[in-house]
């Protein structure tokens, strides 16, 4: 991942534009009339050896005719150009081009990479419509139409629907900060493009249409960053799940590669929406109303048909409509007529004055955990205007608590643009407005997901490893990829996961007999066969066989069917065990597999022989903890019959979510694995047993903790050593440490904070704190020093923090401990520790900014072996350490 000379991509001083001309309905005519009326202050350099001048531009036959090396070059010339243009362009200093060009074959595209490579020059394209920065009057494409300033990013892998997206948002006075069209995306890509814009202080939300995926662990850690920082919403075409109907097991099948990215964009803090206009009303929503209550609903509206469709949309969206408890019925009959609704949504009939509109809403507004959908019909007796400029002052003490709908055109324009202006997010229909709340619920839970960290291994979870490997090894050697089900369930039994004891027997109906007889009637059956996959299909499968005599004529019966049905199978013999019989039991299954774009993934939903035909299945990506398989758990339907209903138990969902965390280390530590199922797996209230199990291993070794798409705790980096007579510990920072990082930096003094930061710190916001602990160890690090207390816990006595730019090429760091501890040494094996873990991910340079009154820090850095650079004065003295690993 890189954003090295996007600033010359994005905020050029010079622009050459490669093959300009005048010509009619051309590409190069297209582009240089877009640059030269867009309104781009900068130096502008048509580059064609046709012409002497294009308007009042003087132009350039080649490059090596140019006054300067354009920060920016636009290429429109033909394919076998274009390399040797990139070559040239980046001798001379140029650090940024947009390919327009399109058609060029896989040696034509390699050598312009190889070209720009040697220089770092960024390449966006190519066969790219080209992009647009509207606050520079930068139009750098050939779309028909420009785009207005605003706050939006937009970013596109289609081109033609970049010129139909600026048409449908010029229409509707949408602006944008940056809108791009990546085209075949050789070198600046989506996840180029969320490091630049999520740190971008114009844009305030990215929306992203996107077709495909190339690089999922850079994209996962690009958004991960960004959607820390603003919304982040994608459209993604292609939803369908073809190709995967002939994956060996049920999970392989229902893993469509649409599921696993709506898997994907939640575990990364976005949201998704499946329609363009649908992207704007999530980006009006969510930019305006990301602070707001985000749990349930109020409905205040003077009609009562307008209310019931509100009703009717959340209901259909599953959001909540909040009750109105004793007090709060009290409270608006005292100020509502009689005839009012006496419930939720709250209609205050057609006929209300602006004084029964404020009442109205100051009683609502005593329900702080609640949003206030505003639904609002114009009326003869009192103006819309009216209404709004009555309702302005509350309005502007909480905007974040009310979303507003304005029904009607002309009559509630200045209504409406009087509460936009106040910062109250506007919608045109009811079921618009709901459909929209319901976005800001998907966000924000997906923003919880994003904080959860979890590490590959889970030390409750230790698994039998010896077991699991001499399993797997001995598959292997023999040919295999699918196991047996006798070595599939001691498979999960080694990795911790409970599963019914299974006995394997020959094909012989008396084997199959002494084992039952041993283990208890009535017993389950099964055909034993490496090529038989799916038993139940072969008929395979008998339950519930109660005695000796039944037991012989199932298998007599079994062995015939399956010979008949599949004679070229190879059967071993038969599997026998217990029936398990459970009360108020549930069929689930819990699978993984392993996408070709975002690796492995985890499946859980309803089981059974239906589940495909169900398929009621929710699939996250590994590494899991309990909070996020109880996430997966929830986002299925069988989730409420889980939960108890009448007179039926809850099931053990922590019980379930440990087969589902365990399933998520077996994928870190196994990466042969390469498909499994536990089907089904039988869960109640008392626990849950995995009654059949499938897995599929691979030489390839396509799992592992190496293939996630999200980096893992890193568990390896924490290290216990002793101190002053006790344990202490270095790792890196955890997002659960957040009350504990508080606790420590409440202990500093002012003075060394100041230090630290150069300036005096009363508090700290959680938003701030949530910074400091969720982190993504891709692409930053902090080490924390703790060490136990007395009384249980720990406490944390210093920090280290580097953050490494997306090249991997410098590291800004920082460091501070507990000011009674200065002096201690703590500070210098932070730093050891840190400028280790720097070395070992192959960081080049360390860097650092210090007060020259921080002579201690000073200090320290040249023991370290940084060099200072000299100290820069304005109203202090500010120097600047190095350090080259």
């Amino acid at each position: 991942m890189s954003i090295r000379h996007l600033d010359a991509l994005f905020s050029p001083a010079s622009v050459a534009v490669f093959g300009a001309s005048e010509r009619a309905a051309s590409v190069g005519a297209t582009v240089w009339r877009n640059l030269a009326q867009g309104g781009f202050a900068g130096r502008l350099y048509p580059v064609n050896p046709k012409y002497s001048h294009l308007g009042q531009h003087k132009a350039y036959k080649n490059t090596d005719a140019l006054p300067e090396a354009p920060d920016l070059a636009v290429i429109c010339t033909p394919p076998d150009t274009v390399a040797p243009l990139i070559r040239q362009l980046g001798a001379r200093g140029t650090r940024a081009a947009i390919v327009v060009t399109a058609g060029l074959d896989k040696a034509a595209k390699q050598a312009m990479l190889d070209a720009a490579r040697r220089h770092t020059l960024r390449i966006l394209g190519p066969n790219c419509i080209g992009m647009l920065v509207p606050h520079l009057g930068l139009n750098a494409s050939f779309a028909h139409i420009g785009a207005q300033p605003g706050e939006l990013a937009f970013v596109s892998q289609s081109g033609a629907l970049v010129t139909a997206m600026l048409d449908w948002a010029a229409a509707r006075g949408i602006g944008f900060s940056h809108f791009v069209s990546l085209g075949e995306r050789a070198d600046v890509d989506f996840g180029d493009l969320l490091d630049f814009l999520g740190s971008d202080p114009k844009t305030r939300a990215i929306l992203l249409y996107i077709e495909s995926i190339d690089e999922s662990p850079k994209f996962m850690s690009a958004a991960r960053a960004a959607a820390r920082n603003k919304p982040v919403i994608v459209v993604k075409a292609g939803r369908s799940a073809a190709g995967q109907a002939a994956a060996a097991s049920h999970t392989g099948a229902l893993a469509g590669s649409d599921a696993v990215f709506d898997a994907a964009i939640a575990r990364a803090g976005m949201l998704r929406v499946l329609t363009l206009h649908d992207l704007f009303l999530a980006a009006e929503t969510l930019a305006r109303f990301r602070d707001g209550p985000s749990e349930r609903l109020i409905v205040l509206t003077n009609g009562g048909g307008a209310g019931v469709m509100a009703a009717d949309e959340a209901a259909a969206l599953n959001v909540p409509l909040a009750p109105l408890d004793d007090a709060m019925l009290r409270r608006l009959d005292a100020v509502l007529p009689g005839n009012w609704s006496r419930a939720n949504p709250v209609d205050i009939i057609g006929d209300a004055p602006a004084s029964r509109y404020v009442a109205a809403m100051d009683a609502l507004a005593q329900d702080t955990a609640s949003a206030v959908l505003f639904i609002h019909a114009p009326t003869a007796i009192v103006p819309s205007t009216q209404i709004a400029e009555a309702l302005l002052p509350q309005v502007a003490k909480a905007p974040h608590r009310m979303l507003g709908c304005w029904l009607g055109d002309r009559a509630v324009a200045e209504a409406r643009r009087r509460f936009r202006d106040a910062g109250v997010p506007d919608f045109n229909t009811p079921e618009e407005a709901v459909r929209a709340f319901s976005f800001l619920r998907t966000f924000r839970l997906h923003q919880a997901e994003l904080l959860e960290t979890p590490p590959a291994r889970d030390a409750a979870l230790a698994p039998d490893l010896p077991t699991i490997r001499a399993i797997v090894d001995a598959v292997l050697a023999e040919g295999r990829e699918i196991l047996t089900e006798p070595e599939a369930k001691s498979l999960l039994a080694a990795a911790g996961l409970p599963v019914v004891p299974t006995r394997v027997v020959g094909p012989s109906a008396a084997e199959a007999v002494a084992v039952a007889d041993a283990l208890g009637y009535p017993v389950v059956i099964k055909i034993l066969s490496h090529a038989i996959s799916h038993k139940s299909d072969v008929g395979g499968v008998r339950l519930n066989i109660g005695n000796a005599d039944e037991l012989r004529e199932v298998c007599t019966s079994m062995l015939a069917r399956v010979c008949q049905l599949r004679p070229d199978a190879d059967v071993q013999g038969f599997t026998v065990q217990p029936m398990v019989r459970k009360k108020h039991a549930h069929e689930l299954i819990v699978g993984a597999s392993v996408d070709r774009v975002f690796g492995p993934v985890i499946l859980f939903g309803a089981g059974g022989t239906a589940v495909e035909v169900l398929a009621d299945r929710a699939l996250a990506l590994p590494p899991l903890n309990t909070p996020l398989a109880r996430a997966q758990i929830a986002r299925t339907r069988i989730h409420k019959l889980l939960q108890g209903y009448r007179d039926e138990p809850a099931a053990d969902l922590d019980g379930i979510a440990r087969v589902l965390v365990a399933v998520s280390q077996l994928l870190a530590e196994v990466p042969e694995i390469a498909e499994l199922d536990i089907n089904p797996l039988l869960a109640n209230h008392e626990g849950a047993v995995a009654l059949d199990a499938r897995v599929r291993v691979s030489a390839q070794r396509p799992a592992g903790a190496a293939n996630f798409a999200i980096r893992p705790y890193p568990v390896e980096l924490v290290e216990t050593l002793d101190w002053r007579g006790g344990p202490l510990t270095l790792r890196p920072i955890r997002p659960e440490d957040e009350a504990q990082h508080l606790a420590f930096l409440e202990r500093l003094d002012p003075e060394d904070i100041r230090l630290r930061v150069f300036h005096s710190r009363r508090s700290i916001e959680h938003s701030e704190l949530a910074r400091l602990t969720q982190i993504d160890y891709a692409r930053e690090m902090a080490f924390i020093a703790t060490r136990p207390l007395p009384a249980g816990g720990e406490e944390t006595l210093g920090a280290v923090r580097a953050h490494v730019d997306p090249d991997n090429d410098v590291a800004e760091f920082g460091v501070i401990v507990r000011s009674d501890l200065k002096g201690s040494g703590l500070g210098r094996r932070l730093m050891g520790k840190l400028l280790d873990h720097l070395r070992q991910r192959g960081t080049r340079r360390v860097e650092g900014t210090v007060l020259q009154e921080n002579s201690a820090m000073l200090e320290l850095a040249r023991s370290l072996g940084f060099q200072a650079d000299a100290c820069e004065r304005d109203d202090r003295s500010v120097c600047r350490i190095a350090l080259d690993l």
